[in-house]
């Protein structure tokens, strides 16, 4: 492998594996794995702790900047902070998805953190998970991948992945949610959601996790040696 610093941006919607596939992607890499939805949500979480309505861009712009958010690695993980509480399990409870959805379409909370995740990945190997990452965080990416699956599968596997955690969902709530959720990340304003001009488009409908993975690692590896 290149001993070049390398940067590897993986997009898509909601539910279609980007975390999981990321974080296993960085393990055989041996790269620092950053999680950029973790930190919407937890604007999200935040805002929404103090009562503000999510649906008013003005008071969501004016009041990220008092957001006291932090990312932290302990043991390997990361961990998201607010002020000095660990809300990596918190932000995962199934209404923070939405609040961070309508967070992220205000302008002024996506300049802020992109600012802070291009400083977090300054000068490391780093794969990146989100929204806007090819298009907007990493537009340099040594690699970029459009994630994607039907939204059928992705609701079937967040119903799972809720399960796990002991807060099952029916599935039709769920899937309506993905749907919406697209919308909302599709159509909005600032950064929308959409596949880089040069992003290699991944679709794991018919994938497991592990032949998911694996195809993403030998793309990785194809554009790494290819900037050597």
């Amino acid at each position: 492998m290149s001993d070049k610093v390398f940067s590897i941006a993986i997009d898509g919607p909601a539910g279609a594996g980007k975390s999981t596939i990321a974080k296993a992607l960085a393990r055989e890499l041996d790269a620092m794995y950053l999680d950029t939805g973790a930190m919407y949500r937890a604007i999200g979480l935040d805002l929404s702790r103090n009562g503000l309505d999510l649906s008013d861009a003005a008071s969501v712009a004016a009041a990220v900047g008092n957001v006291d958010i932090d990312v932290r690695y302990e043991d390997g993980t990361q961990h998201i902070y607010l002020g000095n509480e660990d809300v990596s399990r918190a932000i995962r409870e199934p209404e923070v998805s939405m609040a961070a959805s309508a967070v992220s379409a205000v302008p002024e909370v996506r300049e802020r953190m992109v600012a802070l995740q291009r400083k977090i990945a300054e000068g490391q190997n780093v794969v990146m998970d989100g929204r806007d990452i090819g298009t907007k965080v990493l537009p340099n990416a040594t690699l970029k991948v459009y994630l994607t699956a039907s939204a059928e599968e992705r609701a079937r596997r967040r119903c799972l992945e809720l399960k796990e955690k002991g807060m099952e969902e029916p599935f039709d709530k769920v899937l309506q949610e993905m749907i919406q959720r697209d919308y909302q990340d599709t159509h909005r304003a600032a950064s929308p959601l959409c596949q880089a001009e040069d992003a290699k488009l991944v679709d794991t409908s018919d994938l497991t996790l592990e032949a998911s993975v694996e195809a993403i690692r030998a793309l990785a590896l194809e554009a790494i040696q290819a900037r050597s």
